[in-house]
């Protein structure tokens, strides 16, 4: 049998799966998921339409869309067994592990946890994505010696998480922003935590093994973490000059700066990025201060004409965030709740159609035989 031994680092450009669910099309520029075109889709549907066209896989209707809001409603609370074991972690202890155990310890609670079919796949992520809000924000403020806050049933999906994080209801345009951010982010076909739940799941382990898997993977930095990154380095800075010179001491040593380049997206801006810019253009004009667009904006230039890079979905979603009133450690779990409807689809995905992965290595070792 015909073997290939060709080593590609990264495994970059490697087909791992075959998916109906999402594709960068490089060729047309477009982000491609269950056919349609996400920034698309970002223009005139919201986070919960997104959930039931990667869970459902068609696009919803007015009427399908609110009762996947009342589904996500009916989990909104998290079980007090749940929130006792988030009590008992160390205070140093990461959001990112919070959320992680978390997630793994609510398998204990699925009492039907070995059973793969698609209908309690399916079921078990709408739980799981209506948990999260709850699971993310209070495993913050626990472990930073706050009190939990409940979700209010009132609220959609998107205004709740929101609400929680905030503690204020929000205008109609910061929900509209913040339920659009979580659209952007919610699935971008195989990147590494994807791939991590994917070969979780083709052990036929459950969707909760896989999913604490992928927030383990989204926790490194070099994955997740880059909006984090992006908002200190903005907050170091007191003017546009100010950034300007941060950047261009970092690039003089060699350093990586977060916000910028893609491994897919190589000679152009994500288009998610821009989707970003525009509603942190929004967000400024709201409270009459620029300064944090101008600065993003002069970086975004500058990085061009000095590195040929260009800004990622990381670098304006990490001011808007900021604009919102969100904590800085918050914004990577909530990158991985809002991904965590594409993690679904993909495990669903997997479970459906299995494969064992199981690559072999180019062995460098020796040979003392």
């Amino acid at each position: 049998m015909k073997t290939e031994d060709t080593f590609v680092p990264g495994l970059e450009g490697v087909i791992a799966s075959e998916t109906g669910i999402s594709l960068l099309d490089t060729e047309q520029e477009k982000i491609i998921i269950r056919g349609y075109d996400l920034i698309d889709l970002s223009t005139r549907k919201t986070y919960a339409d997104l959930v039931y066209l990667l869970l459902e896989g068609t696009l919803s209707s007015d009427a399908e869309r609110q009762a996947v809001e009342e589904k996500l409603k009916a989990h909104y609370q998290v079980p007090d067994t749940v929130m006792d074991i988030l009590n008992l972690l160390p205070k140093e202890t990461h959001p990112m592990d919070g959320q992680r155990t978390a997630i793994s310890a609510s398998a204990g609670f699925d009492k039907n946890l070995d059973d793969r079919s698609l209908e309690a796949n399916k079921r078990r992520a709408y739980e799981i994505l209506g948990q999260l809000p709850a699971i993310t924000v209070n495993s913050y403020r626990i472990l930073n010696n706050k009190e939990p806050v409940d979700p209010d049933p009132v609220l959609p999906y998107s205004a709740n998480f929101l609400y929680m994080i905030t503690g204020e209801k929000p205008t109609e345009l910061e929900a509209d922003i913040f339920d659009r951010s979580l659209l952007l982010y919610s699935e971008h076909e195989m990147p590494n935590s994807t791939f991590t739940s994917r070969v979780i799941a083709s052990t036929h382990s459950d969707m909760y093994g896989a999913l604490s898997g992928a927030v383990a993977s989204l926790k490194g930095n070099l994955h997740g973490g880059a909006n984090e990154a992006v908002m200190y380095m903005l907050q170091d800075a007191r003017s546009v000059d100010e950034f300007e010179n941060i950047l261009k001491e970092k690039l003089l040593h060699k350093e990586k700066i977060m916000g910028f380049g893609h491994r897919v997206y190589m000679k152009k801006m994500d288009p998610r990025a821009a989707m970003m810019k525009e509603s942190l253009r929004q967000l400024c004009d709201l409270h009459g201060d620029s300064l944090l667009l101008d600065m993003c904006e002069a970086g975004e230039k500058l990085m061009a004409q000095e590195k040929g890079l260009y800004p990622n979905l990381d670098y304006y979603a990490a001011p808007v965030y900021w604009m919102l009133g969100i904590p800085i450690p918050l914004y990577t779990p909530i990158f991985f709740s809002s991904r965590t409807a594409g993690l679904c689809a993909h495990i669903i995905e997997q479970h459906n159609n299995n494969r064992l992965f199981r690559p072999r290595v180019k062995y460098t070792g020796e040979r003392n035989l």
